[in-house]
């Protein structure tokens, strides 16, 4: 069967075009019949299918070789060439097509866009150009592809990273793209042997051997009816017993039925089919099971009495074969089992795999075909803890033969930035295909969630999975709506009903607490302390702490409730150093009690209330009652330096919603709040670099606090001096 995409320039359909009739029509023919004919016929041709070593070559080039030997055409090119071949030397990613002005404010969301809407931005052709801010993963990916390397990629989820796998399958070099099929072997079958053909020809080389099957069944057809109309003729002409006669032709049937099965099973199983692949392929084997990813081979409960399916029938292809010459994709690398890693670190090395059954208890596991071409780029995915129960010697495997890439959260926001952040959007429209688009000042909307979800002032988010549901919320609303294009009224309300489970439960908890007046945002109040936390990534809530001092009954100590988790406890320990100094108290007459009140079941994870956890503990030793029209979130250092904490933004509004005037921040955080505007006339926001800062702002009555601040000011001396430097204004989420 001819393939309709066959061209005479197409280099991977060469002898794919033959007619049927030229095709080989026996295993013994297919045998011999290689793409290079040159070739002399090997020992095995004989036995009725392809020798074990001719499933290396295909149209004359060797195809089961290590997947860097693919390179060794250009390792004696200098790196610069590389780059002009390749076109590497051009900036990562295209340009904006759009219309820009001349002339536009470095503050214009738009990047100087002049668009009436997001459907005026042309679409960049190739894939790898739609990924956008991962500029050191691109440039890998690109030269990975050219030079069939092996890349590992580590980073939050949503950044990319699948994106630029699929990229890759798009950017390899055109490769002679193969059939793979699998013989019934005559000498034995639970090994059964492996043919390799250029693509296009396995169809071609069936629908050859199915006719063979035909006609000889044809013909033993008519040679068996012949042998029936003679027995029941002579048992009618010679009155002999009907019966017998009648047994006589049934057994004659099933004698002739039972050849054909063996007639049958010497038509090849095409485990893979790259005739219709007009790219590379990608295999995303992402949580595949055993078999799955390695191939496998079905159970047959008949096996014997001439009933049983020939083995070569039962061979599944795994995802490292389908994979072949193309990309196989594995996310979360670290959820494989180890005795997969080990089997795909083998494939990797070996270039080819063996299928048998992965099922001890299966007739499968008696069968195991010869080697099978596995000649794939591998790419591995997966956030920060896949490192850890990922195999040493896999990694070092990709390693050694690649590639490694942390992605970025976040990017500096830039013009250029922000235009490609409108393309996004646009893309992420033309993707979905039934959404409007979305005029400019929606778009500037989305680039302003983009901002505030970066964390960071100045900075971008690159997490765009979420920030994609948010732009088909927001069509979505729109649509539902019959407008023309989406607008910034449908994206305010998409942010809104987009909320995350853990945002959802923060208002929930909030608004509870309202009702039961569990919240206290008014007064003074000795050992208690509105704290601030986040749930998941994206949510704030209050949590407030209590503290109380009592007399020890043995040695004084420090005891915290409320599901603390292991920061969150070496934190109060940091906190307990500074308490001890500069307290008059003899601790070690006393135990301080601290309660995270209403923790739930997150629990408490991180450091950043230990200034939380440090006011609530002096204002229960000195007696001296805390603002609760206030809040506050930091992390402290043992000699009382407020540090930066992740999550302002967001603990910020929490603090609002929950009806609190006054928010105590580290000053490092200062650039980093980018709250929204119904927020902003809400709250008091009050940066603070040392802890003496902090308990002149929380604490109440002026005469006790000005001497509890100056003398611990006098006893901490120049250790409250210094700022925090630069490098706080890069902090990771406490």
């Amino acid at each position: 069967m001819s393939n309709d995409t066959d061209t005479d320039d197409d280099p991977r359909r060469d002898g794919g075009s033959e007619p049927p009739a030229e095709v080989p029509a026996s295993p013994e023919e297919d045998a011999t019949e290689r793409s290079g004919e040159s070739e002399e016929p090997t020992d095995d041709a004989s036995d009725g299918a392809p020798s074990g070593n001719e499933q290396q070559t295909g149209e004359g080039t060797e195809d089961g070789g290590h997947a860097e030997d693919a390179s060794e055409d250009t390792s004696s090119q200098s790196a610069d060439d590389l780059d002009d071949e390749y076109g590497l030397e051009d900036d990562l990613g295209s340009e904006v097509e759009a219309d820009i002005r001349d002339e536009f404010d470095e503050d214009d969301l738009l990047g100087g866009l002049d668009i009436d809407s997001t459907d005026e931005i042309a679409i960049p052709d190739e894939l790898v150009d739609h990924v956008i801010g991962q500029d050191e993963a691109r440039d890998i990916v690109k030269k990975a592809a050219k030079q069939r390397r092996h890349v590992m990629m580590i980073g939050s989820p949503g950044t990319g990273k699948s994106m630029l796998a699929k990229a890759m399958s798009h950017l390899l070099p055109k490769e002679d793209l193969q059939d793979v099929l699998v013989y019934h072997n005559p000498d034995d079958g639970n090994e059964p042997k492996v043919r390799t053909v250029p693509a296009g020809k396995g169809d071609q080389i069936i629908d050859a051997h199915k006719e063979e099957a035909r006609k000889r069944n044809q013909l033993r057809t008519f040679l068996m009816l012949i042998i029936v109309a003679i027995i029941l003729g002579y048992t009618l002409i010679t009155g002999a017993s009907l019966l017998l006669g009648i047994i006589a032709a049934v057994a004659v049937y099933i004698l002739f039925r039972y050849t054909q099965r063996g007639s049958d099973a010497m038509i090849p199983n095409m485990i893979v089919n790259a005739a219709e692949q007009t790219q590379a392929p990608f295999e995303d084997a992402t949580g595949a099971h055993a078999g799955a990813l390695l191939g496998d081979v079905r159970h047959d409960p008949f096996q014997s009495g001439g009933m049983e399916t020939p083995s070569h029938d039962r061979v599944e292809p795994g995802a490292i074969h389908k994979a072949n010459k193309g990309v196989l994709f594995v996310d979360e690398i670290n959820t494989l089992d180890i005795r997969s890693q080990q089997k795909l670190m083998t494939a990797i090395q070996e270039g080819e795999f063996s299928i048998t059954g992965q099922s001890e208890r299966s007739s499968g596991a008696m069968v195991q075909t010869e080697p099978v071409p596995c000649d794939f780029i591998m790419i591995a995915a997966g956030n920060r803890d896949a490192l850890e129960n990922m195999h040493p010697a896999l990694r070092s495997r990709i390693k050694g033969y690649g590639y490694e890439v942390f992605m970025d959260d976040t990017i500096e926001d830039t013009p250029e930035m922000r235009r490609k952040y409108i393309r996004f959007i646009a893309q992420e429209v033309e993707k979905d295909g039934r959404l409007p688009h979305f005029t400019p000042e929606a778009a500037k909307e989305v680039v302003l969630e983009a901002k505030r979800r970066s964390g960071r002032k100045g900075h971008l988010t690159l997490l765009f999975r979420n920030l994609g549901g948010l732009v088909r919320v927001a069509g979505d609303i729109a649509r539902a709506e019959d407008k023309e294009f989406t607008e910034r009224e449908d994206v305010l309300q998409a942010k809104k009903r987009s909320r995350s489970i853990e945002q959802q439960l923060a208002d929930t908890y909030i608004e509870r607490r309202k009702d039961y007046e569990l919240t206290v945002a008014d007064g003074d109040v000795v050992g208690r302390v509105n704290g601030l936390a986040v749930m998941g990534e994206d949510s704030g809530i209050m949590l407030p702490v209590m503290a109380e001092v009592a007399p020890a009954q043995g040695g004084g100590q420090v005891i915290a409730t409320g599901k603390l988790q292991e920061m969150a406890e070496e934190s109060v320990q940091n906190v307990s150093a500074i308490i001890k100094k500069f307290s008059d108290v003899d601790l070690s007459e006393k135990d301080v009690h601290i309660q995270f009140v209403q923790a739930g079941q997150q629990g408490v994870d991180g450091d950043s209330a230990s200034i939380t956890v440090a006011t609530a503990v002096i204002s229960a030793l000195e007696d001296i009652p805390v603002r609760q029209d206030l809040a506050m979130t930091g992390s402290l250092s043992v000699r009382g330096d407020v540090l930066p904490v992740g999550g302002v933004t967001h603990k910020i509004e929490a603090a609002a919603k929950s009806g609190i005037e006054t928010i105590i921040i580290p000053k490092a955080n200062e650039q980093d709040v980018m709250i929204e505007d119904e927020y902003e006339e809400m709250v008091e926001i009050v940066p603070v670099s040392n802890i003496s800062e902090v308990l002149d702002v929380a604490l109440a009555g002026e005469t006790e606090k000005d001497s509890l601040v100056d003398r611990l000011k006098s006893i901490t001396g120049n250790a409250l001096d210094p700022q925090v430097g630069p490098g706080g204004s890069n902090p990771s989420p406490q």
